[in-house]
């Protein structure tokens, strides 16, 4: 299993509007190509992707046509006040994560 793991809406630090560029194109890039990783995993502000306003749901509903599982950090999304706003995937837990982390033959962290 292929886990691409994202733990914030930006790739990279430094310049915030960088970073979230940055990381639409990595995963307009991801798209193109012909992988496809097994499940994205959101964790802390990496939720606000797969929540209302985010700029790459596009990439994040293609992905899980191909079959990527996407799941958010349930706990994240309460401390952001997002759960209400999830728009793809599946609400996670840290078992979940630990189980995925454990298990998988590849994490990608961006």
């Amino acid at each position: 299993m292929t886990l691409l793991y994202l733990n914030s809406d930006r790739m990279g630090q430094g310049d915030e509007a960088l970073g979230r560029k940055l990381l639409k194109s990595f995963l307009k890039e991801v798209v193109a190509s012909p992988h496809t990783p097994d499940m994205v995993g959101c964790v802390n502000d990496g939720v606000q992707l797969t929540t209302t306003g985010n700029p790459v749901l596009e990439e994040l509903e293609i992905l899980a046509t191909r079959g990527a599982r996407i799941a958010s950090c349930g706990t994240c999304l309460d401390a952001l006040n997002r759960r209400d706003q999830l728009l793809i995937g599946e609400v996670g837990s840290m078992n979940q994560v630990v189980h995925v982390l454990f298990s998988a033959e590849r994490v990608i962290r961006i």
